[in-house]
């Protein structure tokens, strides 16, 4: 399954029509300790390069955005009550919800993973 990345380092993994959206590792590191998350509802529509969730760390809240459009199908409620799992694991069991992908052009334009790597070295 392919594997898309943002620049405000939002990951998504595209699987037929359904897509599973979380944060990088980087992000991860760069917000520190997560101690809460706020998830979308599902049958919440979310919309590209708009807010879809939120992370708060001891350090600041940050805003997780949609990588595509389409309708929340699933979250991870486990974040509720282990929003650490966002810091083990940003790209796997973090995952924050998953989502129908309403149109794959939108995928046009999101980073593979080797373009990502190369964004995160000219940061």
């Amino acid at each position: 399954m392919p594997r898309y990345f943002t620049d405000e380092h939002e990951w998504i993994d595209v699987e037929g029509d359904a897509a599973t959206v979380g944060i990088t590792e980087y992000a991860q590191d760069q917000l520190g300790d997560i101690v809460f998350v706020e998830l979308p509802t599902v049958g919440d529509e979310v919309e590209k390069g708009k807010e879809a969730a939120v992370v708060e760390s001891v350090k600041a809240a940050s805003d997780v955005y949609a990588p595509i459009s389409g309708e929340v199908t699933e979250i991870n409620a486990a974040l509720e009550d282990e929003p650490g799992l966002v810091n083990s694991s940003p790209e796997d069991d973090g995952w924050f919800f998953r989502a129908n992908v309403a149109d794959k052009g939108e995928l046009e334009g999101l980073m593979d993973e080797d373009a990502y790597k190369e964004f995160l070295a000219n940061l």
